[in-house]
């Protein structure tokens, strides 16, 4: 008898309605590797930390299925983080059963866990198999300032782009526009340059930054890099989403 692939889980949220098309069930995976400035999540952070659940794919779901009347034609399953990809064996057992299901999924990444080398690559052609969609977090195009605003390069995340462009798996790109760190036009007018070179983006979203998640920090014992930086106002989010060209990509609407 095969041992079941377990997840680290850090919570679950029944109607979600912001993460992936219609109402989603959403799945917190534990654990990441990048530390942004702007997290609203750092209890995620740690990837074996015990007030994580130790479950399988087959006990999320059967949380999920609770919910399934809600879903409409475009719901189901979203996982984020967290870093889902750090927990790739447990993506695999867990779309591979939503789709079996029938149940749309959706993986909310940021990309960082990935590479063309093995063993990843080979999982992570497997999981894109039974995944529907992803929302693709594009922190910053410029690699210092990605590597200053989250301690990590992103070299292999706008290769993972590259990648799904390939294969030509629909992704909504998400930004999170912070003052002072990539509310810059000279970043966003790359970004776009960047983004134009593919051929799966379905949607663009510019996601504001904002302070909900600071008391995180705060009951952590961690110093909130951003202290002082306040939400960009309407004008700056207008001029991101002109600059990113966002209502030319309208995908999302028809598939």
């Amino acid at each position: 008898m095969t041992t079941p692939v377990m997840g680290r889980i850090h919570s679950t949220e029944s109607f979600g309605t912001v993460d992936g098309p219609g109402v989603r069930f959403i799945v917190f995976a534990q654990g990441c590797r990048m530390r942004c400035q702007f997290c609203h999540n750092p209890d995620t952070w740690k990837i074996n930390d015990p007030k994580a659940s130790l479950r399988t794919a087959d006990d999320v779901l059967e949380e999920a299925a609770k919910y399934k009347a809600y879903w409409g034609e475009k719901g189901g399953i979203t996982v984020s983080g967290g870093e889902p990809l750090l927990q790739v064996d447990f993506l695999i057992d867990l779309f591979k059963k939503a789709k079996a299901q029938g149940i749309h999924t959706t993986l909310d990444t940021c990309g960082k866990p990935f590479t063309r080398e093995e063993p990843f690559f080979s999982k992570f052609e497997e999981l894109m198999k039974y995944t529907d969609l992803l929302l693709f977090d594009i922190k910053h195009i410029d690699n210092d300032a990605h590597r200053k605003l989250t301690t990590q390069t992103n070299d292999n995340i706008l290769e993972m782009a590259k990648y799904l462009s390939e294969i030509n798996k629909p992704v909504w790109i998400r930004h999170v526009l912070v003052p002072q760190r990539s509310d810059y036009d000279e970043f966003l007018i790359r970004l776009d340059s960047f983004i134009k070179t593919l051929k799966n983006v379905d949607k663009v979203e510019i996601l504001p930054y904002h302070t909900m998640g600071k008391y995180k920090w705060d009951e952590l014992g961690l110093k909130y890099p951003l202290e002082g930086i306040e939400p960009p106002g309407q004008e700056r989010v207008k001029n991101a989403k002109a600059l990113l060209h966002v209502d030319d990509y309208t995908g999302y609407l028809t598939r």
